[in-house]
C-alpha cells in the first residue's frame, strides 16, 4: 500500500468487508502502529510526533458516532474547547444540524445521555461531524460517516463539506460503500482487496476498467 493524501483533496477507499479500509485509516492517528513501512504526516513519521499533537491535527468520524454525557455544547467542544460560536455554527451548518438543535427547548445546552441514547442515530452522527470539523483539522478521517443520514441530508452535507475543504485545504480520507458518494466527493479512489490497493483512479477512469470497481458500480445501479 502506498499513496499520498493531498491538502484540499479527498481520497476515497472502497472494498468488501474485511479488505482493510478501517485498519488503514486507524493507523494514521496511531490507534495502533504499523509493523512495516511508515506513515508520514507533513513528511514526519507519525511515531515521532507526540500522540496528543498528532491527534489534535486530525478530525475523526467513525461509522457510529460516540457521544458523552453532558450536553450538545460540551460534546461539540470535546476536541476543541476554545472553538468560537462562529466555528460551531459553521460546522453545524455543514452537518445540517442547526434545525434539530434549534428545535430542542434548551438548544446547545440540551442534555446528552451517556452514549447519546437520547438522540437519534442521524442526530448523533451529525454531532460527531460537527465535533470533528470544529477542531479545524489538517486531515479528516471518515469511516462510513453518512450511513445514518437520509439521502437528501447526506447530499447537502457532502456538498457543503467539499466547499469547506477546498476553502480551508485539509486532506480527507473517506471510507464508504456508496459509490454515489464516491462520485460526488472523491478526487481519487482506492479499491482495496485483501489488504492491498488493487485499483486506483478517478470514478471515470475506474469505470473504464473492467475491474472490481466497475462490477460494484453495476451491482449498485442495477
Amino acid at each position: 500500500i502506498s499513496f499520498t493524501a493531498k491538502p484540499g483533496e479527498t481520497t476515497a477507499f472502497i472494498g468488501s468487508t474485511g479488505s482493510g479500509k478501517s485498519t488503514l485509516i486507524n493507523l494514521i492517528p496511531r490507534f495502533y502502529d504499523v509493523t512495516q513501512g511508515e506513515i508520514l504526516f507533513d513528511g514526519v513519521d507519525v511515531r515521532k510526533i507526540p500522540q496528543h499533537e498528532l491527534r489534535a491535527k486530525i478530525g475523526y468520524v467513525p461509522q457510529k458516532g460516540v457521544l458523552f454525557s453532558g450536553d450538545i455544547d460540551s460534546n461539540l467542544r470535546y476536541g476543541a474547547p476554545d472553538a468560537s460560536e462562529d466555528d460551531l455554527a459553521l460546522a453545524a451548518a455543514i452537518a445540517q444540524a442547526q434545525e434539530f438543535i434549534q428545535e430542542k427547548p434548551e438548544g446547545m445546552k440540551t442534555p446528552i445521555a451517556q452514549g447519546g441514547g437520547n438522540v437519534s442515530g442521524g442526530q448523533k452522527q451529525r454531532i460527531a461531524i460537527i465535533r470533528a470539523l470544529a477542531m479545524n483539522p489538517k486531515m479528516m478521517l471518515f469511516d462510513e460517516p453518512t450511513s445514518a443520514l437520509d439521502v437528501s441530508v447526506q447530499a447537502k452535507v457532502l456538498e457543503l463539506f467539499k466547499k469547506l475543504q477546498v476553502e480551508i485545504g485539509f486532506a480527507c480520507l473517506f471510507i464508504t460503500h456508496d459509490l454515489a458518494v464516491v462520485d460526488m466527493l472523491a478526487d481519487r479512489i482506492m479499491v482495496m482487496h485483501k489488504g492491498r490497493i488493487c485499483e486506483r483512479g478517478t470514478h471515470r477512469e475506474l469505470l473504464e476498467q473492467d475491474g472490481i470497481y466497475r462490477k460494484l458500480y453495476e451491482l449498485q445501479i442495477s
